[in-house]
């Protein structure tokens, strides 16, 4: 029999830190939807809130004098290092509405992943192929029989579910390194009105009639319909289909997970855990100047349902495994 692990969520309670109060037994998105009035500014300035609060909270963990360790994922340490408990698989069975990045979200957070790893040489990073931003958490923690129970309830749903991306189009920018004593994530804020550049062929009769040039205009977003919305609609379609919702937590969150801490090695002094903040606040710094870029957000914009739909999914999905049982179309 393999042993019973404590989950990191028991050790690292991941707490709203937007100020928002969710009301008992509302649709838990709903509260700051509602308390940000519908607007896209207000909800994308409670979302900064939130991972900025985070970091610091979390930057005053890493140096403080009693500092004891790192929050290592023991169900990670035995599936990657096998000699541990020779054998051991991951029994927690998940059910999920996943948003798959488009290309190049996964490249830009692929470069912080080989940015930090320098500063961390011990760290695991989630492979490019299983990046995801979980949009919906149905349910944790189960037996395979449980999600399957699960998944037959949600299966008259599941289609409007994968393609729902495909006329709910929400924008996420500001990407930002967010950390904790357990892992670290590329963290994104939702749009609100931000412009993005679009190129259009233009003819130039300048040396023939048949040459072509490119022009760039701006474009701006109606970012009304946020991430937010799109979490809130699909709890609500998930109820409705007849299901107890149970995710491990509601917070103003739309992040990438993009490694794990596995050993102490890279942070077992004090130098060390400094260096390790710097390394994050330096990269944080890099994304805000150079990909950030006020004028062309382009390269750090990412609409959910880019080249894919939301993925519906079950299995032993922690570290980006599990199996798709339906993939939206995407545009």
């Amino acid at each position: 029999m393999g042993s019973v692990l404590e989950s990191t969520d028991v050790k690292n309670k991941l707490e709203d830190l937007s100020g928002v109060v969710i009301k008992p037994g509302e649709n838990p998105y709903n509260a700051l939807i509602d308390a940000c009035h519908s607007n896209p500014a207000e909800i994308q300035a409670l979302y900064s809130a939130h991972r900025v609060r985070r970091n610091a909270q979390q930057k005053e963990k890493f140096l403080a004098a009693d500092y004891k360790e790192l929050i290592i994922d023991q169900h990670l340490l035995r599936l990657e290092d096998q000699s541990i408990e020779p054998g051991y698989v991951d029994p927690r069975h998940c059910m999920v509405f996943w948003g798959r990045p488009p290309w190049h979200i996964i490249e830009l957070a692929a470069e912080v992943q080989r940015r930090l790893k320098v500063a961390a040489p011990s760290l695991w990073l989630m492979p490019m192929p299983r990046m995801h931003i979980t949009a919906l958490e149905l349910a944790h923690s189960r037996t395979a029989e449980e999600i399957a129970a699960i998944r037959t309830t949600l299966e008259p749903a599941i289609p409007a579910i994968a393609n729902h991306t495909l006329h709910h189009r929400a924008r996420l920018v500001k990407p930002m390194v967010s950390y904790d004593l357990s892992a670290l994530a590329l963290s994104f804020l939702p749009a609100a009105g931000e412009v993005s550049p679009t190129s259009a062929p233009a003819t130039s009769a300048s040396v023939s009639d048949t040459t072509t040039t490119t022009t760039t205009t701006m474009k701006q977003h109606d970012d009304n319909y946020t991430y937010h919305h799109l979490r809130r609609d699909l709890w609500n379609t998930s109820k409705d289909a007849g299901l107890q919702i149970d995710s491990r937590y509601v917070v103003p969150s739309a992040h990438i997970t993009l490694g794990r801490y596995l050993t102490d090695a890279d942070h077992d002094t004090p130098e060390k855990r400094a260096s390790w903040v710097a390394a994050i606040d330096e990269v944080n710094a890099w994304l805000e100047a150079e990909v950030w870029d006020k004028e062309d957000v382009a390269a750090a914009q990412w609409l959910v349902g880019q080249e894919r739909g939301l993925d519906v999914r079950v299995g032993t999905l922690w570290y980006g495994g599990g199996r798709t049982v339906m993939t939206g179309e995407g545009f």
